[in-house]
């Protein structure tokens, strides 16, 4: 059996003439040994005496180990430099141990948090955007946890293709287990900490077909606010002028007409004529747009199911279809109607509840495209007869926008039943 040259008084010597703050390096040299191993020596019996020292050779020539050759403490125990037996929880983690990782998202500089099964931090430190599907290709599989906001569809796909579990939480429920202070640090420890929660609500990762639909809806929702926007120009500067037509964008090249045909001064005229052709191509540019999401709707059958709702048509459908391709998320109708923000908001204490006005919250132009399509069908619905049904009766109690609000709770409802079902809306029988 190989045994080493150098001896372990040499060894407890060097120890003790380095507690008095000798360098170690200096000592090592002066007594002729190795540098390296006399850190293993100290790493295993640093803690010892020459007579516990010996012991621990014995045993070590007992199992075959040679003498100054490191050897990993047995399972179950480790050994601390002050001799002392201590569980493997006190061992420092590696990186292989790391189970939960909160990430904060950034343009160019990201923070990690990563703890292990314990609990306990096993990783705090930034990285380069370069650099990070790199970090995460060399960890094994682990839950990772982020933020939905700007990017985090993007990340969460990535990661999930190197066998990671990468969920989404909205930043409002992260909040609340932010220590203190506003760093970087600190949100990617409470994004750790809120991911492991049992009870916290995840957003689904969309695919890039269902984020390319959401970009032609917010890409037509920017031009609509364009349009609004010329169009209110064009009235205010005309009105400078006296010509004035009723409300609606339907009526302002009727507008246009009266300007080319009133005696403005020429640079009046032209900068109408500048708004003009921004009010026309804007136009034209809606069209093609809600074109092309209608094409997607016909296409999708979870929209073509969904267009078969009252009030709901094509633009609606499609954008319910991309933001929410299942159910699962929500485990009663009325979850989905309150995620919305169509429901009413409690202030209730001590036994009493008290219901104010519905809470605005979740996705404002889902709830916007459902109040418009409801208030078309209550439009409908009025110029019919007097009958029994719902909403008629409904309407003779309540304002109509109160109505159109409770249909649109009603339709957000009826899009869970689909949704869950996989079947497309039936009228009820009479």
């Amino acid at each position: 059996m190989k045994t080493s040259r150098y001896t372990d008084a040499q060894s407890i010597a060097i120890k003790r003439q380095a507690e008095g703050g000798v360098p170690v390096a200096e000592l090592c040299r002066k007594h002729g040994m190795n540098n390296a191993l006399f850190h293993k020596w100290r790493a295993k019996y640093g803690g010892m005496d020459a007579a516990m020292v010996s012991q621990m050779n014995a045993m070590d020539r007992a199992i075959g180990t040679p003498l100054m050759e490191w050897m990993a403490p047995a399972p179950g125990v480790a050994m601390r430099h002050s001799g002392d037996i201590e569980s493997p929880r006190a061992k420092e983690p590696s990186m292989g141990e790391i189970i939960t990782i909160g990430l904060d998202l950034a343009k160019s500089v990201f923070q990690v948090h990563a703890v292990d099964e314990a609990g306990r931090v096993v990783l705090r430190r930034q990285i380069k955007r370069a650099q990070l599907l790199a970090f995460f290709a060399d960890l094994s599989p682990c839950l990772v946890g982020m933020e939905a906001c700007s990017g985090a569809h993007f990340w969460a796909r990535e990661l999930g293709k190197l066998g990671h579990d990468a969920r989404l939480m909205p930043p409002s429920y992260v909040k609340p287990y932010v220590k203190r202070g506003k760093t970087d640090a600190a949100d990617a420890e409470a994004i750790c900490e809120a991911v492991a929660r049992p009870n916290m609500r995840f957003v689904p990762v969309k695919t890039e077909e269902q984020q390319s639909v959401l970009m032609m809806h917010r890409a037509r929702d920017f031009l609509v606010r364009q349009l609004t926007q010329v169009s209110n120009a064009l009235r205010a500067h005309l009105g400078e002028f006296g010509f004035v037509v009723p409300k609606g964008v339907q009526n302002i090249e009727r507008l246009l007409t009266l300007a080319e045909a009133g005696n403005l001064p020429a640079n009046a005229l032209n900068s109408i004529r500048l708004l003009a052709e921004q009010f026309r191509d804007t136009k034209v540019k809606i069209e093609d747009v809600t074109a092309e999401i209608s094409s997607a709707s016909d296409t999708d059958s979870t929209a073509r199911r969904l267009k078969t709702i009252p009030g709901i048509g094509p633009i609606t459908s499609s954008v319910l279809a991309a933001t929410l391709p299942d159910a699962s998320g929500f485990k009663t109708a009325r979850d989905l109607a309150a995620w919305l923000g169509l429901t009413p908001k409690p202030h209730s204490s001590g036994g009493k509840e008290r219901l104010g006005k519905i809470s605005k919250m979740g996705n404002r132009y889902i709830r916007r495209l459902l109040y418009l399509g409801a208030m078309g069908v209550i439009a409908a619905r009025r110029r019919r007869p007097a009958g029994d049904d719902w909403l008629w009766q409904l309407l003779e109690r309540k304002p109509v926008k109160l109505v159109a609000i409770a249909l649109a709770s009603r339709n957000a409802r009826t899009v869970w039943a689909l949704l869950k079902s996989g079947e497309s809306y039936q009228v009820a029988r009479a």
